[in-house]
Formats: C-alpha cells, structure tokens, sequence
C-alpha cells in the first residue's frame, strides 16, 4: 500500500437523538450527532410510528378509497 494516501482515522462518539451513543472510527475526527439509529429506527425495532402533524396520511387514504377498494376486489 502507498503510504501518506489514506485519511487519518480518529475515535468518535456518535449520539442519536433517542440518547443511544455508538463509539466508532471516522475520518470526521470529531463526535456528531444523528436522528436516527439502529436502536430507535422501524426496521430494527419491528415498532413502526406514523408521524402525521398534517392530516396527510388520512387525506391520501380518503382520496383514495375507492381504488384501494376496487384494487382488492380483483
């Protein structure tokens, strides 16, 4: 391997907003900050929440009723 070609490689502290913290290597070189984790995230959890401040999950299902409807039916 060429050497002076590789970026320098620092531990780091990941923090997501549920409070978990992952120690991990970066090339950032300092800690940072995350939304979302393995520990907090749908797909590992099996929980999934819809975050609907607007009305719009119940808008598109409203507006499309019927075709989920007819869709079902075949």
């Amino acid at each position: 391997m060429k050497e002076k070609i590789h970026p320098v490689s620092k531990d780091v502290n990941i923090t997501c907003a549920c409070g978990n913290v992952v120690k991990t290597v970066s090339t950032l070189g300092k800690d940072f900050t995350v939304d979302i984790c393995s520990t907090c995230h749908p797909f590992f959890t099996g929980k999934q929440r819809i975050v609907d401040s607007t009305g719009r999950v119940e808008r598109f299902n409203k507006r499309y009723a019927k075709t989920q409807k007819n869709t079902a039916k075949q």
